[in-house]
């Protein structure tokens, strides 16, 4: 684990984003997050990201308006920053809000579909976050397997605080998610440790060595664009099957496209939206997607957004 000394180098950048952009909407998600690892508060978000091998605290916040959308961010280290790394910054900072996708094409396929319209603008300028990597959205998605999200958000951070590297800034203590490395050299019992089964730990090791080897290569199928490639990639993994893998493509390849309908909380608030809040299957949650084209899962994640912020339906 890596500690700096408390003293800072200090980098100012800004981002542009494709408009439509709501930048607190988007970075609500984040609120009730872990302020060592990473917190929306304030109108500031801030979190931990590597760079050309370096941990960099990155605080981000809006400086521009949702049709002239501009963020600003300061960059802090334990370390010298040159202008590439700001340049790399950038560019991940930018993958983490999904500043350079464009929703037009999104709200224009969903206009027939009256309440998703309704839901855009009522969201107008949402955009769907996205992990600095496929390989923490692929171990997140496992730690949530089956349990409650609150839970899961506990165990994540957990593992976070244990095997992530940590940046001394300012006095306060941050901490980075876990490189594979990591994960892979340590033993299962110390990952049950942070509240897992032994099966998941088992998992998340296994997968963690694969990705260390160089036997999975989670950013080259970032590439791919068939999504049935992918889910038939993932599912050959011990402990990854077909929701896992719609997970991992959607928080961490943004393959928007993707909807794990197999998860009950999301067939819940399509329910509550399109059906009237009675039970409904994996199957019709499909079907009701079909209206969505091939934003599945982004309109999948503006329902979850709608409930949150307690949209009607």
């Amino acid at each position: 684990m890596k500690k700096g000394n408390g003293l800072s180098t200090i980098k100012k950048i800004t981002l542009d984003a494709v408009p439509p952009f709501r930048f607190d909407l988007s970075a609500e998600i984040f609120s009730d997050g872990d302020s060592q690892i990473r917190k929306y508060e304030k109108n500031k978000f801030w979190q931990i990201i590597r760079v050309n091998g370096k941990l960099i605290l990155a605080t981000v916040k809006s400086e521009g308006i949702i049709d002239q959308p501009k963020l600003s961010a300061e960059l802090k280290s334990d370390e010298t920053l040159t202008q590439d790394d700001a340049k790399k910054a950038q560019e991940t900072i930018s993958s983490l809000f999904s500043l350079d996708f464009d929703l037009a094409p999104f709200y224009k396929d969903v206009k027939t579909d009256d309440t998703m319209a309704r839901v855009t603008q009522k969201l107008w300028g949402l955009k769907s976050p996205t992990t600095p990597t496929a390989f923490e959205a692929l171990i997140d998605s496992i730690v949530e397997q089956q349990i409650s999200l609150k839970v899961a958000n506990s165990i994540e951070n957990k593992l976070t605080k244990r095997f992530g590297d940590a940046l001394c800034i300012d006095d306060e203590v941050y901490y980075a998610y876990s490189t594979p490395q990591k994960l892979a050299s340590v033993g299962i019992d110390a990952i049950r440790q942070c509240g897992l089964s032994q099966r998941k730990a088992e998992y998340i090791q296994g997968i963690a060595e694969l990705v260390a080897g160089g036997e999975l290569n989670l950013e080259k199928l970032k590439n791919c664009e068939n999504a049935d490639e992918i889910i038939s990639e993932l599912d050959r993994v011990r402990g990854v099957g077909v929701w896992t893998a719609e997970l991992t493509m959607l928080r961490g390849m943004q393959k928007l496209e993707a909807l794990p309908a197999d998860d009950l909380g999301l067939r819940r608030v399509i329910s509550r939206y399109y059906c009237g809040g009675k039970v409904i299957t994996s199957t019709q949650a499909r079907q009701i997607a079909e209206n969505w084209g091939r934003w599945k899962g982004l309109a999948a994640y503006y329902l979850v957004v709608a409930e949150r912020k307690g949209i009607e339906a």
